[in-house]
């Protein structure tokens, strides 16, 4: 068993990792976003989990509202932005299948 603690404090931070899979949590300060037309994972699925805060994400040049309780797969190679709505913080989990970068 492995155990983490999320504090949502940082932008971006990886908080566990094995051969399989990634997680990291990510908050977005009010107004802002990250990614955008050109970002994508060529061989990792994303799986966002909204912990907290609203916000919209823009997949494939389509978009979609964010709420708590939103659980989001966004596939390989599809190209992606995330963002928090201007009054809140926009925190999510995000899972990596497999691991970013790999």
């Amino acid at each position: 068993m492995h155990r983490e603690h999320l504090e949502f404090d940082r932008f971006f931070q990886v908080v566990a990792e094995t051969a399989d899979a990634q997680a990291a949590q990510m908050t977005l300060a009010p107004g802002e976003s990250t990614g955008g037309p050109t970002n994508y994972h060529p061989v990792a699925d994303q799986w966002l989990f909204v912990h907290a805060g609203r916000g919209w994400a823009v997949v494939d040049g389509e978009e979609y509202p964010l709420e708590p309780g939103d659980l989001v797969r966004i596939d390989a190679g599809e190209r992606h932005e995330i963002g928090a709505d201007d009054d809140a913080a926009l925190e999510t989990l995000n899972l990596y299948v497999p691991p970013r970068g790999r």
